[in-house]
């Protein structure tokens, strides 16, 4: 009959609970940090009242087929939208990795060893009594050196008593729904791109129209000077000036040559091919743009913006990465299992006799390694302030994008109305300038000066024009339209 020492048994209980105490709440320390300086969404963007939010969609906005076949073939073969595409199917796979780890792991096991176990081991004395006596039948002796060789299945689980493994779950889940926005987000910055390159082409083309018709006219009005420099009527400095109007403007086309090429170029290459002829709809600058767009509130316009969204996924992500950092000062139960023939001469390895099986539970704490997952920890938390102030900025960047591209409709506008009557302006005065050339009451001076007012002015107008289309891709944009 066994006598038991209660006093030693109490003082073992007692021990044993205050590591256990400790172990439990090793985590207490670590402390998340709080996530302050949030600043509320206005109610309403500047010098907007309607809060009835336009539906947004590229193809109800730019109307030009060419356009649209340039965007659906941008969104069929970009590089860096099928990039994109490969960074969804990482995360995809990061999330599968996380659930299966939630699993029981079990794995096939062919293997042999060979030990040599001292006298005075456990194993080492499996053939004699704890006095070394020679009481063990010849063919039960177990050799020496001794064989282990196994043929089964073995298996581990970790049983997530803590909620770690669900929360790296589930930050990965989130962090795969961020990766989808992400795309999201890209591909607005895709149509965007093509439409405003496509819209600068059409504008360069304005411009070399405008350029070849004041070359005709210069060209003409360099005729006229030199008719009247052989008649008497003019001098050859009024010639000189003429000519010189006149090879300006050539080298003007030829700059917008360049820019037409390396425009054509860059869209090639946002739509994934080399370099061909882009066919453009010169038409489309004519079609009126519209003068505003009802975004709506911003707090619906904003926090539904892909990239925003990308952002507010990802920061509940670092959340739930702290929280499984914190967790992992806890003591993890695990649950091991195996089965299958394990024997020490390989002969034996299949016999009816060498079937075995095991199992173990146990809980496993770290002590030495503490300071490294408060390390983790430390990361985690700094992570997370960092995606916090990520999606504050991106709140408060757009924000301002869709303000600045609201005003800029509206100013654009207006300068355009002005720059069209300023051509229509200094058209007449041109051809006034002319008429009292011709008649003697003008200078050859005035003229060239009506020649290149109503040249820049033209240009200005058509860069006015382009800028104001600019504003509306650019809300588009902001707004995040796909």
């Amino acid at each position: 009959m066994y006598k038991i020492n209660f006093k030693t048994w109490n003082k073992s209980c007692m021990a044993g609970s205050l590591i256990l105490l400790f172990l439990i709440t090793g985590c207490g320390g670590m402390k998340e940090s709080s996530l302050t300086g949030h600043q509320a969404i206005p109610t309403a963007f500047e010098g907007q009242t309607d809060t009835t939010r336009m539906g947004l969609s590229w193809k109800e906005l730019f109307s030009d087929q060419r356009l649209q076949e340039l965007i659906d073939t941008a969104m069929l073969h970009n590089y860096e939208l099928k990039t994109g595409l490969q960074r969804i199917n990482i995360a995809e796979a990061n999330l599968r990795l996380a659930r299966s780890r939630r699993l029981p792991s079990v794995q096939a096991d062919l293997s042999a060893g060979l030990d040599k176990f001292g006298k005075y081991t456990i194993d080492g004395v499996g053939n004699y009594d704890t006095n070394f006596s020679p009481n063990i039948d010849s063919k039960r002796n177990i050799p020496d050196p001794t064989g282990n060789f196994f043929a089964g299945f073995r298996s581990s689980w970790e049983l997530d008593i803590w909620g770690k493994l669900n929360k790296r779950k589930q930050a990965a889940f989130l962090r795969y729904l961020a990766s989808k926005q992400g795309q999201r987000w890209y591909q607005t910055q895709l149509v965007s791109q093509v439409a405003l390159l496509y819209f600068e082409l059409l504008t360069l083309d304005k411009e070399a129209h405008i350029l070849q018709q004041n070359i005709r006219l210069q060209e003409k009005g360099v005729e006229i000077i030199e008719a009247q420099l052989a008649g008497g009527r003019a001098t050859a400095l009024a010639v000189s000036q003429f000519r010189a109007q006149l090879m300006g403007t050539k080298g003007r086309a030829y700059e917008i040559r360049q820019s037409q090429k390396e425009t054509e170029n860059e869209l090639n290459t946002l739509v994934g091919r080399y370099p061909v002829k882009i066919a453009r709809d010169t038409n489309t600058l004519n079609v009126a743009i519209p003068q505003r767009l009802h975004t709506g509130l911003p707090s619906t316009v904003l926090l539904s913006r892909p990239d925003i969204l990308e952002a507010e996924l990802e920061l509940k992500a670092a959340k739930a990465d702290i929280y499984a950092a914190r967790k992992a000062m806890l003591p993890a139960l695990t649950l091991s299992a195996y089965s299958g023939y394990n024997a020490f001469k390989l002969p034996l390895l299949f016999s009816p006799g060498s079937l075995a099986s095991g199992f173990l539970g146990g809980l496993t704490a770290p002590v030495l390694n503490r300071a490294a997952i408060r390390t983790e920890f430390s990361q985690a938390n700094s992570a997370q302030l960092n995606a916090y102030y990520n999606y504050q900025q991106k709140l408060l960047r757009g924000y301002q994008e869709v303000s600045t591209q609201l005003s800029a409709m509206d100013n654009y506008h207006q300068a355009m109305l002005l720059k069209e009557s300023q051509v229509k302006e200094l058209k007449e005065a041109l051809s006034t300038a002319n008429d009292l050339y011709l008649a003697g009451y003008a200078s050859y001076l005035e003229v060239i000066v009506a020649q290149g007012s109503v040249l820049d002015a033209e240009v200005e107008f058509v860069r006015m024009k382009k800028a104001s289309g600019t504003a509306l891709i650019s809300l588009f944009r902001s707004i995040g339209g796909v």
